[in-house]
């Protein structure tokens, strides 16, 4: 398949790793990715910073650059479930999945080789777990991987307190949630905490630098891209 990637200016901007994780497992897979280069941001910040006329308009030029794209491929792939949720609200004819999704529902595949020989816990995000309903997919994949060790931790359906601009408007709370998520996590066992936001897993993995917890934060597509023998 020809596959359009949606990088999130997010990642983009502070964490390339992942984008470039989802190529090299796509391509690993058998099939082509067309990066976009006139893509830009789908206005998720934005809107949720209360800038919806700013917010509009970014999203009206998403859906212009997405749409010739793909005239020319057969799916469009985001590795942010919160991208994928915003796109869809905003434009429901652009058919944008988020990489689990686009693994199990689209292309049928649940094994992709990969092999990661960690305990990791996975946090569900707020929009994977309610506005994306990705369900059990994330999980799907990551008991697939050969060496890998799921570890359960307490409520892990709560909010790590990210939320974009609400980390920054709201400080306070925010910083009380990702204490108690990052608590949580300490105490599973888990050495990786994986994730299908990279947003979440920045706020999650400072909190941890700072209270030195010792365990880092790796999204889902740098996993899965981790091939059999490969470095771990």
């Amino acid at each position: 398949m020809r596959i359009v990637l949606f990088a999130p200016c997010f990642d983009d901007t502070l964490l390339p790793a992942t984008p470039q994780a989802v190529v090299r497992l796509l391509e690993r897979l058998g099939h082509e990715v067309i990066y976009p280069e006139a893509q830009t941001c789908c206005g998720q910040w934005h809107l949720a910073a209360g800038y919806r006329r700013e917010a509009a308009a970014l999203s009206r030029r998403f859906t212009d650059v997405f749409t010739a794209a793909a005239a020319r491929a057969d799916a469009i792939v985001t590795p942010s479930a919160s991208c994928a949720v915003t796109v869809r609200r905003a434009d429901p004819d652009l058919a944008v999945h988020e990489l689990s999704e686009l693994l199990v529902d689209v292309l049928g595949v649940t094994d992709v080789g990969a092999e990661f020989p960690h305990r990791v816990a996975y946090h569900p995000t707020c929009h994977a777990l309610r506005g994306l309903r990705a369900g059990d997919r994330p999980l799907t994949l990551l008991r697939a991987v050969r060496g890998l060790e799921l570890v359960p931790f307490g409520r892990a359906e709560e909010c790590c307190g990210f939320g974009g601009p609400f980390a920054m408007k709201n400080a306070d709370t925010s910083v009380a949630l990702v204490a108690d998520k990052v608590g949580h996590l300490t105490e599973s066992g888990a050495e990786v905490v994986c994730a299908v936001d990279d947003g979440c897993l920045l706020h999650i993995g400072g909190a941890m630098s700072r209270l030195r917890s010792g365990l880092r934060v790796m999204h889902l597509a740098e996993i899965l891209a981790t091939p059999a023998g490969g470095p771990t």
